[in-house]
């Protein structure tokens, strides 16, 4: 690799810095306001540079694809919201404030959450049966469909849990995965409030 000038230098590092926030990358326009230049033009000389000196890769048609060679793509990342823990919270099929959220990679996480993604934090040992144990955030799905044999956040006869979702003979119960705990059959009422799609395990 050829030498760098001390602009190029620093405008290879405000590129990379840009990518590792996440954001997009910059046009000629961004980097000629953050260096004072008169015109994009002296920026387009020095990508142009940067480019046949190998520091920087860029995609032919897209004015943001500029990218720093040897720079890591940065992995997509999902902030979910937590809504308190299951069973004790959530507890009505109302909108609540978040209490916080959770950050990790889409994938780690194994699909693209949705608006309607959210997460509880398990209390209680009731799903030991399924590994999910106290202090994981079991990730849920509002609006989906259970399928039997699904795990799911249900309020049953106004109390919230998180169960297997079962049917026999077309009605629907919710049963414990640790035997010490009964199947739960409503008397009034069962409201699928989500349905899991992933789980993140505690920190020991």
């Amino acid at each position: 690799m050829n030498s760098l000038t001390d602009r190029q230098r620093q405008i290879r590092d405000f590129i990379e810095a840009r990518a590792l926030a996440g954001e997009p990358g910059p046009t000629h326009r961004d980097i000629a306001a953050h260096f004072g230049f008169r015109s994009t033009r002296a920026a387009a000389c020095h990508i142009a540079a940067l480019i046949r000196k190998g520091v920087l890769h860029h995609e032919p048609g897209r004015a943001r694809a500029l990218r720093v060679v040897g720079l890591p793509r940065r992995r997509p990342v999902a902030h979910i919201p937590i809504y308190g823990a299951i069973p004790a919270g959530f507890a009505r099929e109302q909108r609540q404030e978040a209490q916080g959220c959770v950050s990790i990679d889409v994938e780690t996480l194994g699909f693209k959450p949705t608006p309607r993604t959210f997460a509880l934090e398990v209390r209680g040992d009731s799903m030991i049966g399924k590994h999910i144990v106290e202090g994981d955030l079991v990730v849920l799905e509002h609006g989906l469909t259970p399928r039997h044999g699904d795990v799911v956040a249900a309020l049953i006869d106004n109390e919230s849990t998180l169960k297997t979702f079962l049917l026999n003979r077309g009605k629907s119960f919710l049963r414990a995965e640790n035997p010490r705990y009964p199947d739960l059959i409503p008397a009034q009422e069962l409201v699928i409030q989500g349905v899991l799609v992933g789980l993140i395990r505690k920190r020991k």
